[in-house]
């Protein structure tokens, strides 16, 4: 039996979040990477309530949760079980960062577009973007769902020049990087920046996730040809369903084995 008390975050003065929730990351956690199997029942209340040190309440409100979710099944007599699931993610083949995974992942997955609108530049967008501060480039927030599940919060800015050629109908059935090629800019290359980031309310509706959940933060510089950049991008994903993957290989630089992307 996986031992949970070893993987529970501490708690101190300064930690905002409910017991309940540490708990149920922690099993929702250990749940998804596979420690648990259908064929056997998840420990019960008691022996939960010893391995976190935590009420019987706390772990009833952690398994309601995990049951809301569709990560386990309650069978009267016989136990909690987990729900094996043994779909991949749907962008775990395109988080390499290659432009044409991209493009393939917009047209496997299902689009909202929550804002669309022209806002002045801001100091980090004109600096992406080599316009002028306060310039005029168009704004747009979607997110990107499978199967009706929310897994990106994608916000993109463009020069207006380029945003002008498209509209908020195309945005919402088309991947960007076609409609930025549509205008001409054949996009070519792009600098991708990974870090992580704690839910705000409003990130945490649109995603289904709760305030403070942790986030895959992706911040996105794409180039044209001429090396013009034509879209800055800050992505929002869930963690469950985005994993970062690349190939690596051992290359000699002035004498010393060192490991390149």
């Amino acid at each position: 039996m996986t031992d949970l008390s070893k993987r529970q975050p501490n708690r101190n003065a300064g930690d905002p979040w409910p017991k309940h929730h540490r708990v149920y990351l922690v099993l929702r956690q250990a749940i998804l990477e596979g420690h648990y199997t259908p064929d056997k029942p998840l420990p019960n209340e008691i022996a939960l309530t010893e391995q976190f040190q935590v009420s019987r309440i706390t772990i009833r409100k952690a398994m309601e949760r995990l049951d809301r979710e569709g990560l386990i099944v309650r069978y009267r007599g016989k136990g909690t079980f987990p729900i094996a699931s043994n779909e991949s993610s749907p962008v775990q083949a395109s988080i390499s960062g290659v432009i044409e995974n991209l493009i393939e992942m917009g047209l496997k997955t299902d689009v909202k577009v929550i804002d669309f609108s022209y806002v002045a530049a801001s100091a980090e967008v004109s600096k992406a973007l080599e316009v002028e501060p306060g310039a005029l480039v168009q704004k747009a927030t979607r997110i990107r769902s499978h199967r009706g599940s929310p897994f990106s919060l994608l916000i993109t800015y463009v020069p207006e020049s380029i945003g002008r050629t498209f509209t908020v109908a195309d945005l919402a059935c088309q991947p960007l990087l076609l409609l930025l090629e549509r205008a001409g800019a054949k996009v070519t290359s792009a600098e991708q920046a990974i870090t992580a980031k704690l839910a705000t309310p409003s990130q945490a509706e649109l995603l289904n996730v709760e305030p403070g959940d942790a986030l895959l933060c992706i911040r996105r510089k794409v180039f044209a040809e001429d090396d013009r950049p034509v879209e800055y991008i800050e992505g929002f994903y869930r963690p469950d369903t985005y994993e970062h993957q690349m190939s690596l290989g051992r290359k000699t630089h002035h004498d010393k084995r060192l490991w390149e992307a």
